[in-house]
């Protein structure tokens, strides 16, 4: 019998939505979870600790970020939200309150399973934050606060390579502009956009060519470094 992947609650009060999901997930070999209200997906958090949950915003009993504030008080399970709301509003608000991802309805079952992945693989790694972080052909020692590319290193000063490791750590999902600003420069500078702006395009600079590969801009949300497929 083939171990499964892990447990995935879906929360959603859509039927269809389970109709479509539970045969692709339980192809790919996770435990399928279901639950068409907060309250119940609440409950099955606490009594099941699911390893992902994929968390639509419009439910019957309360709004989806109220179950993810909630949620967040007891636990760090990796959240991809799932909504029809495609207002950048709502998607920087779920990313800011702890959802790890955010994917619009419709969606494609390959994108959904690639982002699942990425969010299961981000939990795992956060035992492992002195490690170096190895994307593709970037390597990032975060105690020797070096960066090779190519097995070249990069003159990063120290604000960049901050943030560049921040990006890493997290590659594959998209982090915000307040999340980022607040870890690099602190609460006071949840603001400052224009500045974030301005550091991210000297790190593109000194990444030269390969820059649009690794460093990708969500427009009016944040920023997202992602994997190459192949060599850079």
């Amino acid at each position: 019998m083939t171990p499964t992947r892990g447990t995935i609650l879906v929360v959603d009060d859509e039927p269809q939505i389970h109709r479509f999901l539970n045969p692709a997930l339980t192809a790919s070999n996770y435990e399928y979870l279901r639950a068409a209200r907060g309250d119940e997906a609440l409950r099955l958090a606490a009594a099941r600790a699911p390893d992902a949950i994929l968390l639509d915003l419009g439910l019957p009993d309360m709004d989806g970020h109220e179950v993810l504030k909630r949620l967040r008080e007891f636990s760090d399970v990796p959240v991809i939200i799932l909504s029809a709301r495609d207002r950048e509003g709502e998607k920087i608000a779920a990313l800011d309150a702890g959802a790890d991802d955010y994917v619009e309805k419709p969606f494609g079952l390959g994108e959904l399973l690639a982002r699942l992945r990425t969010a299961l693989r981000h939990h795992l790694r956060k035992d492992n934050a002195e490690k170096p972080v190895v994307i593709g052909d970037l390597v990032i020692d975060p105690l020797q606060h070096t960066i090779l590319l190519n097995n070249t290193a990069l003159p990063l000063t120290k604000r960049e390579h901050a943030l560049l490791l921040l990006l890493a750590r997290n590659h594959g999902r998209v982090l915000t502009h307040r999340q980022i600003l607040t870890a690099i420069w602190g609460a006071a500078h949840t603001e400052d956009v224009a500045y974030l702006r301005v550091y991210i395009g000297q790190i593109r600079r000194k990444l030269g060519p390969v820059a649009s590969v690794f460093i990708v801009t969500e427009p009016g949300v944040g920023y997202r470094l992602t994997e190459p497929e192949g060599p850079v």
